[in-house]
């Protein structure tokens, strides 16, 4: 009888570790996952901030054309750092879209454009911001 009692107590042992075990990789990796949308997020938000500069530098353009570069340029770098966390494809397609319209804003001022048109590049950005909102 004792013997019985100590296999059924070793199975449980057993089972609750296994258990335990399962638990802490199901949390760690959830926790990576809410972890990668977070940071998702917050990119996301900072290009939307960096898309308003580019709207604002685009009107105030005759004042200081170097601030459209400046804003393009940030959003640039926010865009790097979303590519770099991401593994997703439905984000990585938002930001190569929004690269996309960043490069021809980027030519059109090049090309002497002082108003060009931004509409592609919030509707990329709001694209983004759909795709990373979890």
């Amino acid at each position: 009888m004792a013997a019985s009692r100590r296999r059924r107590s070793r199975r449980i042992t057993i089972a609750a570790a296994v258990a335990a075990v399962g638990l802490t990789v199901g949390l760690t990796s959830g926790c990576d996952a809410v972890s990668k949308a977070l940071d998702c997020v917050q990119t996301a938000e900072a290009v939307a901030d960096s898309v308003t500069d580019l709207q604002q530098a685009v009107e105030n353009a005759s004042n200081d054309p170097t601030q459209i570069d400046e804003a393009l340029t940030s959003i640039d770098q926010n865009l790097d750092e979303i590519g770099d966390k991401t593994d997703n494809a439905d984000v990585n397609k938002a930001v190569d879209d929004l690269n996309a319209a960043v490069n021809n804003v980027r030519t059109a001022v090049k090309n002497g454009d002082q108003t060009p048109d931004l509409s592609p590049v919030t509707d990329a950005a709001g694209e983004l911001t759909k795709v990373c909102t979890p």
